[in-house]
């Protein structure tokens, strides 16, 4: 015959138990807490950072094309770089006004050497693509860190929140589900939520890094073009 103290004790246990998100979150222990918001913080940044540097690549996108369909246009790169003069180009705009800017310098300054004067714009064309490429990249540091350290952080959390719960069942020496599932749940909600930030995170950050390195590439091949044009323009000067 069962003893009639567990017995007792095990019919005394509500049989439904709260399992809500948010009571789950209310009853997890304080580290866990730390844990979940924490995550909640990182996802929420993930995502703004995901849609913020989806919009400005496709925004430099556009802006790449218009710009390409000007310069092959036929217009004159004095014409082309006065329309731009008093704006604040970006990405081949800014390469291409940078390179510009050093040769009107160089002239206006009585440059006689043109292996110094091609020297000096490929140093301009390097430093603005490189400024250009950083600006591109810039924050996707955090998607990486979050979709490495995320699951990891979850799991922290998990195995405190476990802990947790096996000390409080030890405690009131009751093993019954109804006792036993609410603090597991909430242990295990910091590894759901940690996932819930890495995964995104992680596939935006391969997204995005490849979307930054095609714009990049685009840059340099403008830009070894234009140098191109530029040294032609130099040796043909009497």
């Amino acid at each position: 015959m069962p003893d009639n103290g567990v017995t007792q004790a095990v019919l005394a246990v509500p049989i439904t138990a709260d399992i809500s998100l948010l009571s789950l979150f209310l009853q997890a222990h304080i580290v866990v807490k730390v844990v979940i918001i924490g995550l909640l913080l990182a996802s929420v940044w993930s995502w703004a950072i995901i849609v913020d540097k989806s919009l400005l690549y496709n925004r430099i996108g556009r802006q790449m094309d218009r710009f390409e369909k000007l310069f092959w246009s036929g217009q004159s790169l004095e014409e082309l770089y006065r329309s731009l003069t008093g704006r604040t180009p970006t990405a081949m705009a800014s390469v291409f006004v940078a390179a510009m800017r050093e040769w009107k310098r160089s002239f206006e300054a009585g440059a006689r050497s043109p292996v110094g004067l091609q020297t000096r714009i490929d140093k301009v064309l390097d430093v603005t693509i490189s400024r250009e490429t950083e600006r591109l990249e810039r924050r996707l540091l955090f998607l990486a860190t979050v979709g490495s350290s995320a699951p990891f952080i979850g799991l922290f959390g998990t195995v405190w929140g476990i802990m947790s719960s096996f000390q409080a069942i030890a405690a009131s020496k009751n093993t019954a589900l109804a006792v036993v599932a609410p603090g597991i749940a909430e242990a295990l909600l910091a590894t759901a939520l940690g996932l819930l930030a890495a995964i995104p995170a992680v596939v935006a950050y391969n997204k995005l890094s490849n979307d930054a390195g095609k714009i990049g590439q685009r840059l340099e091949g403008f830009a070894d073009e234009f140098s191109a044009i530029l040294s032609r323009q130099v040796d043909e000067r009497p």
